[in-house]
């Protein structure tokens, strides 16, 4: 599915949204748009270079190791069914890893935090590190780490711009994560970030 395009400008300041920025852990059930997670996606791992490929986070060696699924609730984003995506930075688009609403599952995996099941969205960011470690070796793992690090803030970020709230969760099991979101096996979680409307 393609996205519609991201905005360049927004309403709030950088600085104001630095100051703001807080971990949600509540979360109210109201639905968001299609164009709310285009610019989530975008603000992750867009690429910001017409013509080129660098993304909105950095990455060491421009190797790019990580990808961004979304697990959406049923209801959740206009347009879009229930499921676990896969954003394609390429293409700013959508594909189908897992059929169903798993963000239950997600929580459950995720040593049993149920809040997390109530955010419309999830944002499950991932490592391959194949991708980095050819070049730096096992500093990559480092470095991915870190990247992982700068998506994060990234998202913070542009959910304060947008008047959403997000959460960040680190402790899961990650074989579980992978099990029940469908996500490639070389794929491996590093964060979920439950996002949507403070309750």
């Amino acid at each position: 599915m393609q996205l519609p395009e991201p905005m360049l400008d927004g309403d709030v300041s950088l600085e104001r949204a630095i100051h703001k920025r807080r971990t949600a852990r509540s979360f109210d059930s109201k639905a968001l748009t299609l164009k709310q997670v285009s610019q989530l996606l975008w603000a992750a791992q867009g690429i910001t270079e017409t013509g080129g490929f660098k993304r909105a986070a950095p990455s060491a060696g421009a190797l790019y190791p990580m990808d961004v699924y979304a697990v959406v609730g049923r209801a959740c984003i206009e347009k879009l069914d229930p499921g676990v995506y896969h954003y394609s930075p390429a293409d700013n688009a959508l594909s189908l890893a897992q059929e169903g609403d798993r963000r239950r599952d997600v929580a459950e995996a995720s040593l049993w935090q149920m809040w997390m099941a109530d955010a419309p969205l999830n944002l499950v960011i991932t490592a391959e590190y194949s991708r980095i470690m050819g070049k730096y070796r096992q500093r990559g793992v480092r470095y991915a780490m870190i990247e992982a690090g700068h998506i994060g803030q990234n998202i913070f970020l542009q959910c304060q711009g947008m008047g959403l709230e997000a959460g960040i969760v680190g402790a899961f099991e990650d074989e579980k994560v992978v099990q029940v979101t469908g996500i490639k096996r070389t794929h491996e979680p590093l964060l979920v970030m439950p996002i949507g409307y403070r309750r």
